[in-house]
């Protein structure tokens, strides 16, 4: 069975599109097939995994209008994964989505062909709540929400699990919530810790370990067009999501 999860939060910066690449590529190496969609319209995971986005004439703006089919667009990459890439064009899909009837299910219907083809896809959501993120969450199975650990961040989630709530109610009645992911984490800062454990009891969801280390050589990967595994393998933030890629499949 395929598995689709939606990796989102509306607060930018918070390390969604360094999970999304570093998660699919650790899947990739436990011998997964994996699909990375990039829903962003600045198009940041298709750069990080070596793809220009200049260079593409389509895009996943194309599955979500209906004028491509998903398989014709799919771009295999070095790490292993799979990737429905994202152009510029992205940004006027929420504009054309919105004067169309069962615009929240435009991604599940356009990736229903190919879904049988992975195990995992993975959708990089944009740094908002438009009608990007609730197609995402329409056609997810379950969230994971990145966290950075400061208060700012912090705030953002409660209006993430509205959303998801909004989405249960009307789009994705089977819709779980994976847990909160801490990212560019410092466990040195009693700051960060207390964060953490608000979010805990704050909303009453799973807090997933590892928490991601804060480190330059997630800034540093893209520049080679690969994740933290095929730049440092052996640092411990490639080895943080690889422990979390294991425990998501146990």
């Amino acid at each position: 069975m395929t598995r689709t999860l939606a990796i989102a939060n509306q607060k930018g910066g918070v390390a969604k599109t360094t999970t999304v690449a570093s998660l699919g590529a650790a899947l990739a190496e436990l011998g997964r097939k994996v699909l990375l969609v990039d829903l962003d319209p600045q198009a940041c995971l298709t750069f990080s995994v070596g793809v220009d986005p200049e260079d593409l004439d389509s895009s996943v703006h194309n599955v979500l209008l209906g004028t491509a089919e998903a398989r014709e667009l799919i771009i295999s990459t070095d790490e292993g994964p799979d990737l429905l890439a994202a152009t510029i064009e992205l940004a006027g899909a929420e504009a054309a989505l919105l004067t169309r009837t069962g615009r929240e299910h435009a991604l599940r219907i356009g990736l229903e062909p190919v879904n049988s083809d992975y195990d995992w896809v993975l959708l990089d959501c944009p740094p908002s709540l438009g009608i990007l993120t609730v197609a995402a969450l329409s056609a997810a199975d379950e969230v994971l929400i990145p966290l950075q650990c400061e208060t700012l961040s912090h705030r953002g989630v409660g209006q993430l699990l509205d959303t998801v709530h909004d989405v249960r109610r009307f789009t994705n009645r089977g819709l779980r919530v994976l847990g909160v992911l801490p990212t560019l984490y410092d466990g040195r800062t009693t700051h960060a810790r207390r964060v953490l454990e608000t979010i805990a009891e704050t909303y009453d969801v799973d807090v997933l370990e590892p928490a991601i280390p804060k480190t330059i050589r997630f800034a540093e990967a893209p520049a080679a067009g690969r994740s933290i595994l095929g730049t440092a393998k052996s640092h411990r933030g490639a080895q943080a999501y690889r422990e979390l890629a294991g425990r998501l499949i146990a």
